[in-house]
């Protein structure tokens, strides 16, 4: 179980480094081709739409990261980002899924807060 948690949460962090934000290919390799955002600012995007539009380059710190298999080849992640470049705090939420012999993003969704990092438990 350690594995699958330190293979996702690196998968999770390589999908908040900017340039992996900035690339088009890498983003359409880990987004799901059914991927489903729910934004902070309650917003919803498709695969289709973050490859077109593209994401929101901040840098971004990931904290607490934990995963709840679900299924052998479905996972949730949750955690508490720090976004240094906006100055928000949110707790977000994921769901990858094991598809064609790969994790892939499947389900975003993110929660501002106010609490702070030394808040959390």
């Amino acid at each position: 179980m350690d594995n699958l948690k330190n293979h996702l949460q690196q998968l999770e962090e390589s999908h908040i480094n900017l340039k992996v934000r900035q690339s088009i290919e890498q983003l359409d390799r880990i987004l799901a081709d059914d991927f489903l955002e729910i934004s902070s600012s309650g917003k919803m995007y498709g695969k289709k739409e973050c490859l077109e539009d593209g994401v929101v380059l901040t840098e971004m710190t990931l904290h607490n990261y934990e995963i709840r298999p679900l299924t052998s080849d479905v996972v949730l992640s949750t955690y508490y980002i720090v976004d240094h470049t906006r100055g928000r705090k949110t707790f977000r939420s994921s769901i990858w899924k094991f598809i064609d012999g790969r994790w892939q993003f499947y389900f975003h969704q993110g929660t501002l807060t106010q609490l702070e990092l030394e808040d959390l438990v």
